[in-house]
């Protein structure tokens, strides 16, 4: 009875905050736009996936250690950055080799014919992953648009959008339906600036008030997204975007304003100021938030499909679940990228890597959805606890990060032995690798009517507090009793609350 009551204070609660946001009238100023609260869904959630999928899926080349997507800025400007060191000769030799000096960028929309593009099917494969969102991209830096917008084709005077040349198809509308008929929240990603646009490239109003603005709204009425992912703002100050005023349009008028969540690219030099969430990309920031946020990585180091990467640039399963965990116990969602390849197909071994994280998730789920950052987010072991995570001539943070935190420790550095989220009453300790016989929780007591349980196996555990520290056994290991994707890393879960000595 008490339970119930409960959850029908819950849902009124949850209608009043909805019936509050809806009625509230947001001005174009950072202080009204900011006061707007992110939606709950999104904090809730903590993985989804991100999807580069364009014109630049068709040569799908770039050197390792940089985003392909990039490849028309790479190929014009003769320039590559990322992790390594390039002379920029890379794009342009690669070109002339493959297609031609006679063939352009352009070419490629011709040629990319999504022939095997069936989003019902990468639904599916989503939800299996565990994922609660998929964000795809709706127009890159390119400015090349995935869904029938005149916009993009009258402004340039060339076919340059997914119904009249190369798919011949509404990619976003068949995306938006395919993720929301699955039960996921459908998200979509629009750069603000383009490469190539020759209003933006001298500078003009044009290109926002008869341009960005207009496909913007567009592009948000006809497919009415869950999330926005701006980016390709760094460039010019609001003064030149207006995304004030557009935002204001979006949380007063649009027919999202009342649930959609947005990111914070919307304006030069404020990310992490203005805006929704906050975002990371390959953990390149230092992350100390006060807002729900997300980092964005790929499986291997490219956004779009780069088939220059070999396997031993791939993440491995265990390293994405551990990335996982670590983001999630700094509060923040994991957004890992997968990159279609032309045809509109995921390649097998992002496949692969998607069912190993559901299958974990199926039976460790509950440590990271719906969790908050506790009071202490890993125990770490002796040593030093300094890393530098981002070598020298890098751009990007590499993904075995995690592996040298966790499980193949460094002379003379400390290890994460434990990530912690807590949610409710639970607290719930994520250990990399087996203990041993014994598992010793720093600094914590438990309450005499606690109790701890291995998620993988669902088995009550023997624990005592010990001075500062709780030591709890642990059953002999046998690994008969896991299935392959719980050796991953192992949950502990401690129910009815917990306190430091």
């Amino acid at each position: 009875m008490i339970k119930s009551l409960k959850n029908v204070l819950l849902v009124i609660a949850l209608l009043l905050l909805q019936n509050t946001v809806a009625q509230q009238v947001y001005t174009p100023n950072w202080e009204s736009l900011d006061s707007r609260p992110v939606a709950p869904w999104f904090e809730q959630a903590k993985f989804g996936i991100f999807i580069h999928w364009g014109p630049y899926s068709v040569p799908s080349w770039s050197p390792k250690g940089t985003y392909e997507e990039w490849y028309l800025e790479w190929y014009t400007s003769k320039s590559v950055f990322g992790n390594g060191t390039f002379t920029g000769k890379e794009i342009p030799e690669f070109h002339q080799k493959t297609y031609g000096s006679d063939f352009n960028y352009m070419d490629f929309a011709k040629m990319w014919k999504a022939e095997l593009y069936d989003p019902s099917k990468w639904a599916e494969l989503f939800k299996k992953s565990g994922a609660r969102y998929v964000v795809m991209t709706s127009k890159h830096h390119d400015g090349f648009a995935l869904w029938p917008n005149h916009h993009a084709t009258e402004t340039r005077g060339y076919l340059w959008n997914s119904m009249v040349t190369g798919p011949k198809r509404d990619l976003v509308g068949d995306f938006v339906q395919a993720i929301k008929a699955a039960g996921l929240k459908a998200g979509l990603y629009y750069s603000l600036y383009e490469w190539y646009h020759p209003w933006y490239r001298i500078g003009s109003k044009k290109f926002v008030a008869d341009y960005y603005h207009p496909q913007f709204k567009e592009l948000v009425t006809n497919y009415q997204p869950d999330l926005i992912y701006a980016d390709g703002e760094w460039e010019k100050d609001d003064d030149y975007w207006n995304s004030k005023e557009l935002l204001a349009w979006l949380f007063n008028e649009s027919p999202v304003k009342d649930h959609v969540v947005i990111n914070d690219r919307w304006v030069k030099g404020q990310r992490h100021k203005h805006g929704g969430f906050y975002t990371t990309e390959y953990l390149r920031e230092v992350i100390n938030f006060d807002k729900p946020w997300e980092e964005i990585r790929g499986m291997g180091l490219s956004f779009g499909y780069n088939r220059n990467e070999d396997l031993e640039d791939y993440n491995s399963a265990q390293s994405l679940i551990l990335m996982l965990a670590d983001i999630v116990s700094q509060g923040g969602n994991l957004c890992i990228n997968v990159g279609p390849t032309a045809a509109g197909k995921i390649p097998v071994i992002m496949q692969e890597r998607l069912i190993q994280i559901g299958k974990w998730l199926e039976t460790n789920g509950e440590a990271i959805y719906g969790t908050r950052k506790w009071k202490r987010t890993y125990q770490w072991s002796k040593g030093d606890r300094n890393f530098k995570l981002l070598k020298e001539g890098h751009s990007y943070v590499q993904g075995d990060y995690i592996l040298k935190q966790t499980i193949h420790q460094q002379e003379g550095k400390a290890i994460k032995e434990l990530f912690f989220t807590s949610k409710l009453k639970n607290l719930y300790a994520i250990s990399p690798k087996w203990p041993g016989k014994e598992l010793i929780i720093k600094n914590l007591n438990l309450n005499k009517d606690s109790a701890i349980f291995l998620l993988a196996t669902g088995e009550k555990l023997h624990y005592q507090n010990s001075g500062k520290n709780v030591l709890i056994d642990l059953p002999e290991y046998d690994p008969n009793h896991y299935k392959p994707e719980d050796h991953y890393a192992y949950v502990f879960k401690i129910t009815n609350g917990a306190s430091s000595p």
